[in-house]
């Protein structure tokens, strides 16, 4: 057990269709201290400046407090680790209206390392192409809490968001050192042939998101759905052996893990 509080952090499912349902997933670098190598959805903790009080005025979506800051933090790892950004102009903002494309998107590359290194300011950045970020895009999908067994602990939010048609995808080559579209259901059996590394909450989302056919099933489907928060429990399974338990409520496809087969992927 660890006396380390859980750091508030968020990830986010970015879909498409093509013609399926694929989620993006990036490898995250052998060099990191969390998941190395593993595959997973683009996220990472929450800062300072995700709590500024301008994104009051710099986004769509009616939250406040933790709701609003993990949600900017899930559309910034977004922009650093993927390029993707779910953002509006200014001067045609509003719930439900179009993201933009790749035009401005491909205008923000060039600070993505810049913003992800706290060199630049994501506001600022924000502030100076006249863009409000799409909060109200994110659909609230899941939230797990690390084990207190474990040296590093997270509070995640993870959220599901159409991706804009025609941005493009690319690893950010210092935390991730690839960018894939997947189906869930691939990756699920890239993990179970031993092709892919993946972590035990990322799998458990993958196999409730392999439950819809399409972003608009899998973003109508989840919208209404009630989110209950995971904190795994050490304990044993009806045969003896060690497992973690997750809570049947939360709807995901299993409710324990040999706790054999949960790689502790944080380096101690």
């Amino acid at each position: 057990m660890t006396d380390a509080a859980p750091r508030l952090s968020a990830t986010v499912l970015l879909l498409r269709d093509a013609p399926d349902l694929q989620v993006l997933m990036v490898k995250r670098h052998y060099q990191i201290d969390f998941a190395a190598g593993a595959l997973v959805f683009p996220g990472g903790k929450t800062n300072d400046e995700d709590a500024s009080d301008e994104w009051e005025a710099l986004s769509d979506g009616n939250y406040e407090g933790k709701a609003r800051i993990a949600r900017v933090a899930a559309l910034r790892e977004a922009f650093e680790e993927s390029g993707i950004i779910l953002a509006r102009p200014v001067s045609a903002r509003g719930e439900g209206a179009a993201l933009v494309g790749v035009d401005v998107a491909d205008k923000l590359a060039p600070f993505r390392e810049a913003v992800d290194r706290r060199e630049k300011s994501f506001v600022e950045l924000v502030k100076e192409h006249d863009l409000v970020l799409a909060l109200d895009t994110l659909v609230h999908f899941g939230h797990w809490i690390t084990p207190d067994m474990m040296p590093k602990r997270f509070d995640t939010h993870f959220y599901l968001a159409p991706t804009p048609p025609q941005q493009l995808a690319t690893h950010d080559g210092r935390e991730t050192t690839d960018a894939v579209w997947l189906s869930p259901q691939l990756a699920l059996d890239m993990e179970a042939a031993g092709e892919a590394t993946i972590i035990f909450p990322t799998k458990m989302n993958l196999g409730k998101l392999a439950e819809a056919q399409s972003v608009p099933t899998a973003i109508s489907r989840f919208r209404e759905g009630k989110v209950v928060t995971v904190l795994p429990v050490v304990g044993k399974d009806e045969n003896g052996k060690p497992c973690l338990h997750i809570p049947a409520e939360a709807g995901y496809v299993q409710t324990i893990e040999p706790l054999e087969k949960v790689e502790n992927v944080a380096k101690r």
